[in-house]
């Protein structure tokens, strides 16, 4: 295990799916979502073929013991891409990125309701408080009223439901690594995904233009990469170690916000983000509390000699 290399390759992922999502926002009403998600994915295929034959990974990379586990893992992904997607085109990017963070205190929900895991006490308890602080984020965005108002509502529901959708994402993948390998599962969703986003063409997708095009590779190629560091990064280091820094986003996109977009964050946006942020953080100190005492547990069980 290495670390510090852990991390670098988390934060290098953060990084490349944060502009990445940037860029799919300065295509926003001019690509739609489905059309967005098909280049993501396909265009992701040929980094992922190039990585898996460098670490001589093909044979498992193509190997897939569970097909119909792949494909509802790429079904909820599609949902929950194509949805966070359409979000970006309705609501500034950090208020998108701090919806999302929603995903990982609804797994801690979905892994007990369809996984058989215990929630204890501590746990539902930041679940809890990390929600209300993501209503506290969807709170202004809930008014009825203007049409302004209406459309920044209906992307809040989308950013939700693809959050929603994202960790429904994440406990169908906590069953496919039983019999999966990580290299399979990565292939298999974006080849999945690019699939199934075809089915979108009869909303009405377009003929991009020369730097509209450009875009929609740089988005699949940027997701590539990412998902390669993101992969690596949790190969390099224990995972209650580099999960936090998934929050770091937060501070890309308010960057990315304001300097590319002159989005102005609002002091409600920035305390629910803070209050879901360490709700999250808190879950994830939690669960390496609760795997050193189950390894201290093994190593008294087991027989010295």
């Amino acid at each position: 295990m290495r670390p510090i290399r852990g991390i670098l390759y988390k934060i290098i992922s953060v990084v490349m799916f944060i502009t990445m999502a940037s860029l799919i926002k300065a295509l926003s009403g001019e690509v739609p979502p489905g059309q967005i998600v098909f280049f993501r994915s396909l265009l992701a295929l040929p980094v992922l073929v190039i990585w898996l034959a460098w670490r001589s990974e093909l044979r498992t990379g193509f190997k897939a013991s569970k097909p119909l586990g792949h494909f509802w893992r790429g079904l909820v992904g599609t949902m929950a891409m194509g949805m966070g997607f359409a979000a970006l085109a309705f609501l500034p990017l950090p208020e998108v990125t701090a919806i999302g963070y929603a995903a990982p205190l609804l797994v801690v929900i979905f892994a007990s309701m369809f996984l058989g895991e215990e929630v204890r006490a501590f746990r539902l308890t930041s679940v809890f408080v990390g929600l209300v602080g993501v209503l506290i984020v969807l709170s202004p965005r809930l008014s009825v009223g203007s049409s302004v108002s209406q459309i920044q509502a209906l992307g809040a529901m989308l950013a939700l439901s693809g959050a929603v959708f994202a960790a429904l994402a994440q406990v169908t993948v906590r069953k496919l690594v039983a019999t999966e390998t990580t290299s399979a599962i990565v292939f298999w969703f974006s080849l999945t995904a690019a699939g199934l986003s075809l089915l979108t063409i009869p909303f009405g997708w377009v003929m991009p233009s020369l730097w509209q095009a450009a875009i929609l590779i740089l988005t699949g190629l940027l997701g590539g990469v990412g998902q390669i560091f993101l992969t690596s990064s949790y190969r390099e280091a224990d995972a209650s170690l580099v999960a936090p820094f998934d929050y770091a986003s937060i501070m890309f996109a308010l960057a990315i916000g304001y300097w590319g977009f002159g989005e102005v964050p609002t002091m409600t946006m920035l305390l629910g983000a803070a209050i879901v942020i360490a709700a999250g953080i808190l879950i994830i100190w939690r669960e390496r509390q609760l795997g050193l005492e189950r390894a201290r547990q093994r190593r008294v069980m087991t027989p010295q000699g």
